[in-house]
């Protein structure tokens, strides 16, 4: 799908949005990748009034970024999350598999996996692409935001916009500044959270930033009393849930996120900040074993 088709056509003829747009958003907000956490970012915004455009590899992973907003949004319209119908909602929506389209945004957040060097190859090509005036920012939960800000010619208008899973409920957006990040970048994407409804939390780029640091410590000490037989994983979960009023259990929650997601992030972390995150040998063999949590059935829990 070309820009005119994705956005002139599809979006332009519009008169009005199907909600008005949020102060403080951005009108045309574009996302990179179009998986589970891209299609939050895209109905974080789109719920809000702002256009959006998600580019994906091909027309396949592009169909299914679709199906995913679609069925996101329908959800928050049965609930009553929002007062405009979802067929209003998607009617500014697209998706497109050529990053020139990006063209027409003010917003580019890119949500790739997590591979440093994918994440700085797909952002200096999205660069190439929009505006001078436009912002960049790199949904990552753990990796070198000034590192990924190397590729860039405007690394003042880039920075880190850690969204959490899942996006639409979540309250959280951890903003994250690199070394030569602009005040001016900072204001705006704290200006942008507000608008989302959520909250910012703002940190200097350091490994694993604030939330994925301090929730993979936790994660990985209780896989160690999982593995030394200290207690069961529900009752490990139900002291961090009834002690400590967290919403979900460190292993509970490592399912919902992923297995091999954390057992990266912890690599990661272990070669940055040393031994205290070597990854346990149990994350290790289930992430051999396939066992990667809600998304394949089994992970510390059975999801079947």
């Amino acid at each position: 799908m070309n820009i005119g088709d994705a956005l002139n056509e599809a979006l332009g003829e519009k008169t009005a949005p199907a909600v008005p747009l949020a102060a403080g958003l951005p009108a045309t907000v574009g996302v990179l990748g179009g998986g589970r956490m891209g299609a939050g970012i895209a109905h974080a915004f789109l719920v809000k009034g702002a256009r959006v455009l998600v580019v994906e590899r091909d027309e396949d992973a592009a169909r299914g970024a679709r199906e995913r907003v679609a069925s996101s949004v329908a959800a928050s319209v049965e609930r009553g999350a929002v007062s405009a119908g979802a067929e209003a909602l998607l009617a500014d929506f697209a998706t497109s598999v050529d990053y020139a389209d990006f063209a027409l945004c003010d917003l580019v957040v890119e949500a790739v996996p997590e591979d440093p060097g994918l994440k700085a190859t797909a952002l200096a090509a999205v660069e190439r692409e929009i505006s001078p005036h436009a912002y960049l920012a790199t949904n990552t939960s753990s990796l070198s935001v000034t590192g990924l800000a190397a590729s860039l010619e405007r690394p003042a208008r880039f920075l880190g916009l850690h969204f959490f899973n899942p996006v639409p409920a979540s309250a959280l957006i951890e903003v994250v500044v690199a070394q030569d990040t602009s005040e001016e970048t900072l204001a705006a994407a704290r200006g942008w959270v507000e608008a989302l409804g959520k909250t910012a939390v703002v940190v200097k780029d350091a490994p694993g930033f604030a939330s994925s640091r301090l929730g993979v410590a936790i994660a990985l000490e209780a896989m160690r009393m999982l593995e030394e037989g200290v207690a069961s994983a529900e009752d490990i979960d139900n002291a961090m849930v009834l002690g400590y009023r967290h919403p979900t259990g460190p292993l509970k929650t490592t399912d919902i996120v992923g297995l091999d997601v954390r057992l990266g992030i912890a690599e990661y972390l272990h070669q940055t900040l040393g031994e205290r995150f070597a990854p346990p040998r149990i994350l290790r063999e289930k992430v051999a074993n396939g066992e990667l949590g809600r998304k394949t059935g089994k992970g510390f829990y059975d999801w079947t």
